[in-house]
């Protein structure tokens, strides 16, 4: 007989406030000696509140949530109990949707190129949706997977988009009828069109132009026999709020061309979808860090042998020598961890630093991984107020591309999370979810039990005295791991 698992708790916390619950953290962590490890804090509620927006301003689409984004296991059963279908790209994540429960109808096998063992376990379990860009894939599907719904993907104009997918997967639209034929002549299923306008699309054209063509390839597949039922229109769609191309842009010019292009009287039988990531993990997620080692160096003087490098040590503000020190700063995650979004998004970063007077002096200075890797470095070149060991540093926005493609190198992985949702936010999933979320329980009993152990904290000899406090000491929630 299989052991129950143990639920993951979300703390209901109406007010909440980060230099507490850092606080919070350090009390539930003293006595297993991990009170430094850096950790993440996930807001349910923003999850919540980013779907009811998806519904509100894209009403005739159906987000099949991308989990190559982020694959937090209470974020996926979140999105399960909102009933939104998700977006996979091979057997592993295939395996992940299906062990949480999802149904195989709920999936699309979204990797025009696929290994073949892959669309096995796909036929195998009954994922249906599976989505091609040419012509061999053709021929391997009709050998592995002949009772598949294809998906024709096209390339799309992503000249705009931070991360560009184009010159890697998608069928010239000028070439598409010719895919399309042979696929008739396969006698292979072909059920509609895809397309992915890059992630962090600037562009909003770019959407436009895609839905144009995909509407030409449904005229054409009418006339040899086809009759499409699925447009799904990919991701690009921003999570966070400092972008020029606003969600609400991109929706409105989005619905219109649907309308134009797709109006559901004519069309009453397509099912439109799409895939987005960051829209829903990147703001949900919060990054804490700790400060594990501090540097003090000559400021302007720059390292030996480096003097035109961008790797010296140097001010790069002032840039006559004085006696003003600079400083470097070690972090507990880096480039290897939740940062190789700095490398793989191209995601820019801004650190917010926890009890820190605006008044207090700043200096020239550097912010790097804990890895020996000399690449390991997170920001550059900075003014900061001077830290000490064991302050903490907060990075918001840390949801979308980090710790998904995160690794353990020399041995470093931030791996704990933390759940919260206001009472408001847990009463609209309730509203608006299908289904319970599965494996987690929504709780407020840990708030007394985390300010008995602050104030037990502050009794220990042994405990470590914070040269900035953070706070007063409130009733905080006890962070859950996972």
């Amino acid at each position: 007989m299989k052991d129950t698992p143990s639920p993951t708790y979300v703390e209901l916390l109406n007010d909440f406030n980060i230099e507490k619950f850092v606080q919070s953290q350090l009390a539930d962590s003293f006595d297993h000696g991990d009170a430094e490890d850096p950790f993440l804090v996930c807001d349910l509620g923003d999850v919540v509140a980013k779907h009811q927006r998806w519904k509100t301003e894209f009403p005739r689409v159906h987000p099949h949530y991308a989990i190559k984004c982020n694959t937090d296991t209470v974020l996926l059963k979140t999105m399960m109990a909102l009933g939104t279908g998700f977006d996979c790209a091979s057997k592993v994540e295939i395996k992940k949707m299906l062990e949480l429960g999802a149904s195989p109808e709920r999936i699309i096998f979204a990797n025009p190129c696929k290994q073949k063992s892959h669309i096995v376990y796909a036929k195998e379990q009954g994922v249906k949706l599976v989505v091609f860009d040419n012509e061999n894939e053709l021929f391997k599907m009709k050998k592995l997977y002949p009772d598949a719904q294809l998906v024709l993907r096209i390339q799309t104009d992503d000249s705009a988009s931070i991360c560009r997918f184009s010159m890697k997967y998608g069928a010239d639209p000028e070439a598409c009828p010719q895919l399309i034929d042979i696929a008739r002549n396969l006698n292979l299923n072909v059920v509609g069109i895809s397309f992915h306008v890059g992630s962090g699309c600037q562009d909003v054209n770019a959407f436009v132009k895609a839905l144009q063509n995909s509407r030409k390839l449904f005229d054409y597949a009418k006339t040899v026999g086809y009759d499409f039922n699925l447009l799904d229109i990919g991701g690009g769609f921003p999570g966070t709020k400092d972008v020029d191309l606003t969600f609400e842009k991109i929706t409105s010019v989005v619905n219109f061309q649907l309308h134009q292009l797709f109006p559901s009287k004519q069309f009453p039988h397509v099912n439109v979808i799409a895939e987005p990531g960051r829209y829903y993990a990147a703001s949900a997620f919060t990054l804490v860090t700790n400060v594990i080692a501090t540097r003090q160096v000559a400021r302007d003087i720059p390292a030996e042998g480096y003097s035109d490098s961008i790797d010296s040590v140097r001010n790069g503000v002032t840039p006559t020598a004085n006696e003003e020190p600079a400083y470097m700063y070690y972090i507990n995650d880096g480039l290897y961890g939740s940062f190789n979004c700095l490398f793989f998004d191209h995601a820019k970063v801004t650190p917010t630093l926890l009890d820190v007077s605006a008044k207090q002096s700043k200096f020239s200075s550097s912010i790097w991984g804990p890895t020996c890797d000399g690449l390991d470095r997170i920001i550059e070149h900075m003014l900061m107020p001077q830290l000490n060991t064991g302050d903490w540093i907060v990075w918001k926005d840390m949801g979308a591309y980090t710790i998904a493609a995160g690794s353990s190198f020399n041995g470093f992985k931030t791996q704990k999370v933390y759940y919260h949702i206001s009472d408001e936010k847990r009463d609209l999933l309730t509203k608006l979810a299908d289904t319970k979320v599965k494996g987690v329980e929504f709780s407020c009993f840990a708030s007394s039990m985390a300010n008995k152990k602050i104030q037990n904290l502050t009794k220990k000899e042994a405990a470590p005295k914070d040269p900035n406090p953070i706070g007063e000491n409130t009733e905080q929630p006890i962070p859950v791991y996972m």
